[in-house]
């Protein structure tokens, strides 16, 4: 059968999960000779990767899809094909509400899609990490360690999208590491919806540490970020690992989500304060230079305002290093749906403008204090303005962590997009480093 080339552009929407995910069909596409674009007006076809986790991820994606309709009826483009979370929980919704879109898939449907295409998938789904596309040249990529979940947090729709948790093979894991460092990738950041859980579906116990330690081997890789990590699973073996470890950033992406006890145990999180704060203080204690995210919801049902205090009193007490703040969102066929809606709005929105003032408090007092030390910087970019660069510290996680600018590097020798470097801050902002390359 002949290939039709057609234009394609991909839109991902959501998280560094959907990312990966799109590299692997982005790839798949290139392989069968499909022509990749960034103008959805140039494309003969839209993809779009969906987000159903909360209300706005939820109104971002129907925005989004309804944009490629009226492409459509324009006769801009051919054909929409819609895939991911949000079709896995409301399939016949879009499809009675949106029926102008040709092809509705669920998660990792590479196969139904590339043959919706009149393409022919790869025989093997276990190597599809293989065609994976990246943006060449490149220094940091997602390396995806497993799909799913296993914890039934009562506000999260995760399970209901993604299913259960489910390992990848270690082999394939490090296989596709091997490649990505092959194409000049420096910095690895694993992902998954609970890393600390790896392997414990296909080996029977946590395979994080031992994981990791292989990763270290390959000798390209400078930086190993390990992201999301579950409070009740984190196994004393990796704080262990990550106090020696001269490849694995001291960085812990850990979602806590509330630290009252009340809300701990309406929230379904397992665990307690008294057990969250042993934890950071574990991590802290063996690993002096530790950068700490973390995230929290407000305005989840129940949440009372001592809750609340209690909460916002924990946040300023423990002065996390990065932090983000979630507005609860009420999600069909999660526990807490069943709750009601008990905050409201303008309960939750003050709320999450409160903390979040704390913590832009806490990050500018953090920065200043780092003026005039030198550290190391990955090189992200280039601005328009030639003597600018952006660059992230071993505690900024790409796009949602502080940015370092630096200034007039090329002085003192070449500089490339990728390069980890020395330099010396010079100032400091809420969110972002100033600094000049160390001679």
């Amino acid at each position: 059968m002949k290939i039709i080339e057609k234009k394609i552009h991909i839109t991902t929407l959501g998280c560094s999960k959907n990312e990966y995910d799109s590299g692997i069909l982005a790839g798949l596409l290139k392989q069968q000779h499909q022509q990749l674009m960034e103008d959805p007006e140039e494309s003969d076809i839209i993809i779009i990767n969906t987000c159903g986790f909360i209300g706005p991820a939820k109104e971002e994606t129907v925005e989004a899809v309804l944009e490629a309709v009226e492409l459509k009826k324009q006769g801009v483009v051919e054909k929409i094909i819609v895939f991911g979370c949000m079709v896995v929980r409301y399939l016949k919704e879009l499809q009675q509400e949106i029926p102008e879109v040709d092809f509705y898939f669920g998660t990792e449907a590479y196969s139904q899609i590339l043959k919706s295409l009149q393409l022919t998938p790869p025989q093997n789904p276990g190597e599809y990490y293989k065609s994976r596309h990246i943006e060449l040249p490149a220094h940091s990529a997602y390396l995806k360690l497993a799909e799913g979940c296993n914890h039934q947090c009562s506000f999260c729709a995760i399970p209901l999208m993604r299913g259960q948790h489910k390992s990848r093979t270690m082999a394939s894991i490090i296989a596709e590491a091997r490649l990505l460092a092959d194409k000049g990738i420096k910095e690895l950041i694993l992902i998954s919806q609970d890393s600390t859980y790896y392997g414990i579906d296909l080996y029977g116990k946590q395979k994080l540490p031992e994981l990791v330690k292989k990763l270290e081997e390959i000798e390209r890789v400078q930086w190993i970020r390990l992201h999301y990590f579950y409070p009740t699973t984190v196994p004393e073996e990796l704080i262990e690992l990550m106090a020696t470890s001269k490849k694995i950033v001291p960085y812990i992406d850990i979602p806590l989500q509330h630290v009252s006890d009340n809300m701990l145990k309406r929230m379904k999180r397992g665990g307690s304060k008294e057990k969250i704060i042993d934890l950071l203080t574990s991590f802290r204690e063996k690993i002096p230079d530790v950068a700490i995210r973390t995230s929290f919801i407000v305005g989840f049902p129940g949440e009372t305002e001592a809750d609340f205090l209690e909460l916002k009193q924990f946040i300023q007490d423990f002065r996390f290093d990065r932090l983000g703040v979630f507005i609860y969102s009420a999600e069909e066929g999660t526990a807490a749906f069943e709750f009601g809606d008990t905050v409201e709005e303008e309960i939750k929105t003050n709320r999450y403008s409160e903390l979040m003032e704390i913590q832009r408090d806490i990050s500018l007092e953090n920065n200043l204090k780092k003026i005039g030390q030198v550290c190391d910087v990955i090189i992200d970019a280039k601005l328009d303005n030639e003597n600018l660069w952006v660059g992230r510290t071993y505690a900024d996680s790409p796009e949602i962590d502080n940015e370092v600018i630096l200034s007039n590097i090329n002085k003192h020798g070449s500089v490339n997009i990728g390069d980890i470097i020395p330099v010396r801050i010079t100032d400091a902002a809420e969110y972002e480093l100033y600094a000049k390359k160390e001679d």
